[in-house]
């Protein structure tokens, strides 16, 4: 049962200034749906404690508040238990019968959480379509679905009385997923209308769609059943990073499969007893999981996606969140459920992972349903393309490529016959028209409007909008304009990162650094810009040369509680906001999108909003760390033309080998304490990589 605390009512009295009802709404919406996730009041402050520092900026009166919080949690919680309600260990379906039924038994820990935070714009007319549409499902199929009050989203869904029954009486044993005529929103954001969802058990989905289309928020309702799945079916969502505890990463995996841990516990306790019946029974549902192999199946995994050997025996909080990311990456694909969802997983990978990733996901043996936006992933791993366009989902047959070619052909015949039909139409009304008034061609004329009325209605054919992206041009400096001689860096002098690298770089540079985790790309980024001195050697940058530096973690900490204007106004203060509109047009914000506090959008569009603020400090070098991640393909490709067109130097570190391959003339491969230039480019790194994973 779902802890009953007035959130809103404990907002309101500990913060009375200067926080206005978006950011209110959003706290208590956090707090309300993942509450039963909280352990402590640590992870409530990691939940919500960076916005209320952007209201008050005293860090022991946030973190007091958030006590505060979880002791009421707490307090709420055990006066449930007092009174014979506990909170359920799986999520349930309550059938027409009143009878109840688990639907998962996939449960172990943070591997996934339900939470939802996509967002996007719609209009007036959208909110009247979802208002028209559940008129129509008002009909004899049954009830609507009800949302789970978890996930955040609002789901409605027309059901079979037929399916339904089915289901409950354990006579629908199909792996097969059909979602029939459903919708979804989010607040007053409508993603979905009238629109189905079938997905074949053993197929490989690949889900693309245009930033702020809602792909994360449906993979979230699917995962906690907001839409009416068959409750035999597991499902696994890979969302949010392990725990950073004092569990060995190889246990955090075994321990991920609870049919297994189980099992293990009762081989102990009956070995103790020496209850040897018990026991022979034990061995015997172990070997029919394979147990023996267990380990070795999840360090293969592990190995996979970057682990050494030594590496999976440290505890999980040696690592960052990146790595604990490959963590839960791994317990996902060592449990193997029914339906497995993935949101952007290759964004938490280098190259060497992604190329094992591929591999290994082409044998997947149950359904995969997976957001990405790497091309040559989607291209390599998908067996079927799902596209979100215009609140609807349409399924193509085939890999991306195949998608594409698809798709591009299906929109020409689209317009061909629309504009057929338009011809014809107008041929028959020029007669209608000119013979209207004639008595001896009524006969004629009233045929022809007849046939006007039966032929079909055709609408045109609606095409995504161009996305363009703009950097601006830069001052002309004269070389040389950055470079690095005889370069040795270090921690320890006993084990230098670097020694005697010689690099250079010019305003028509466009250099992609490659090599695996560890090699040192990031701390070689950090020694171009002046972050770090070397340690030995002679770092020579221009005396006029400005440098813009782009990661991930400076989209991750843009304020929140502004409009992407009210941003770049606190930072380039002085200006006029149609000066302001017109640099965030250049990126793609424009029109209300301007105006949206950063809290309610996408990645996607907050990180059109740093390259905004990149692009407003007038660089000649651009370094640009991961920038693809939560980008669109249309999005992608506008950045890959922009960096192209840009007239200063840039730098990439990405694991896309689109953008490298689009945009970089030269691939430099950080490995074994130096910087090795790849003639073959790209191309050629991967085929290394290749070779070592053979």
């Amino acid at each position: 049962m779902m802890v009953c605390v007035d959130f809103s009512a404990l907002i309101t009295k500990n913060f009375t200034q200067n926080l206005d009802d978006d950011i209110h709404n959003y706290i208590v919406d956090v707090l309300t749906s993942s509450q039963g996730d909280f352990g402590s009041s640590d992870d409530v402050f990691e939940a919500v404690g960076d916005i209320l520092l952007e209201v008050d900026s005293n860090e022991t009166k946030v973190k007091n508040f958030c006590e505060i919080l979880f002791s009421n949690m707490s307090s709420e919680s055990r006066n449930n238990e007092s009174n014979g309600v506990r909170r359920l260990d799986a999520p349930v379906s309550i059938d027409s019968d009143n009878s109840v039924s688990s639907v998962s038994n996939l449960t172990g820990g943070s591997l996934w959480m339900a939470k939802t935070n996509e967002n996007t714009l719609i209009d007036s007319e959208a909110n009247e379509a979802l208002a028209d549409s559940k008129k129509v499902k008002k009909k004899d199929n049954g009830p609507s679905e009800p949302a789970n009050a978890s996930s955040g989203a609002v789901a409605s869904q027309s059901i079979s009385k037929k399916d339904a029954k089915s289901d409950a009486e354990g006579r629908n044993m199909s792996r097969d997923i059909h979602i029939e005529d459903f919708d979804l929103s989010f607040g007053d954001n409508i993603l979905f209308i009238n629109t189905s969802l079938h997905l074949n058990y053993g197929r490989r989905y690949g889900f693309v769609g245009r930033n702020g289309i809602g792909k994360s928020t449906l993979l979230k309702a699917i995962a906690d059943k907001s839409l009416m799945i068959p409750s035999h079916i597991t499902i696994l969502i890979v969302e949010q990073e392990v725990t950073g505890d004092d569990t060995l990463v190889i246990d955090s995996v075994l321990q991920s499969d609870t049919t297994l841990t189980e099992l293990r516990k009762k081989e102990k306790k009956y070995t103790e007893e020496n209850d040897t019946a018990a026991l022979a029974d034990v061995f015997n549902q172990l070997e029919l999981i394979d147990a023996d192999s267990a380990p070795a199946r999840a360090g293969e995994i592990l190995a996979g996606l970057g682990f050494k050997p030594e590496d999976q025996k440290r505890t999980t909080r040696e690592f960052s969140g990146g790595w604990r990311m490959r963590v839960a990456l791994a317990r996902a694909l060592f449990m193997k459920p029914d339906l497995l969802l993935l949101d952007e997983p290759t964004n938490m990978l280098d190259l060497a992972a992604i190329i094992w990733l591929e591999e290994y996901l082409q044998s997947w043996p149950t359904t995969l349903f997976f957001v990405s936006h790497d091309r040559r992933f989607l291209s390599t791993v998908a067996t079927d393309i799902v596209h979100a366009f215009n609140r609807e989902l349409d399924l193509y047959k085939g890999n991306f490529d195949q998608f594409e070619s698809t798709k591009n052909e299906r929109l020409k015949n689209q317009k061909r016959q629309f504009e057929a039909q338009q011809q014809y139409r107008e041929h028959i009304q020029v007669f209608i028209d000119r013979f209207r008034y004639n008595a001896n061609r009524a006969s004629q004329v009233q045929s022809k409007l007849k046939l006007l009325e039966k032929l079909p209605e055709l609408k045109p054919v609606e095409e995504e909008a161009e996305v363009v992206f703009r950097f601006d041009n830069c001052e002309k400096l004269h070389p040389p304009i950055l470079y690095l001689s005889e370069v040795w860096f270090w921690y320890n002098k006993e084990n230098p990162i670097f020694t005697n690298v010689d690099v250079n770089a010019s305003l028509e540079s466009r250099i992609a650094f490659v090599g695996r985790n560890g090699a040192g790309k990031t701390t070689l980024l950090k020694l171009l810009t002046g972050d770090l001195n070397p340690s030995k050697g002679f770092r020579h940058a221009h005396k006029n040369l400005k440098i813009s530096y782009f990661t991930q973690h400076h989209v991750d900490q843009l304020e929140l509680n502004v409009s992407p204007i009210e941003l770049i106004a606190k930072r380039f203060p002085g200006k006029k906001e149609e000066f302001y509109r017109s640099c965030l047009g250049k990126f793609g914000v424009s029109g209300s999108l301007a105006l949206r506090q950063l809290n309610m959008l996408s990645g996607g569009q907050k990180s059109r909003v740093a390259f905004t603020l990149l692009n407003m400090m007038a660089p000649h070098f651009l370094i640009l760390d991961e920038p693809t991640n939560h980008l669109d393909m249309e999005t992608i490709e506008a950045l890959a033309d922009a960096i192209t067109a840009y007239s200063g130097g840039v730098i990439v570190v990405s694991h896309d080998e689109y953008l490298i391959k689009k945009t970089c003339h030269e691939v430099w491969l950080c490995k074994e304490k130096g910087v090795q230039i790849l003639e073959g480019g790209i191309v050629e790194y991967r085929k290394l990589l290749e070779a070592e994973l053979i």
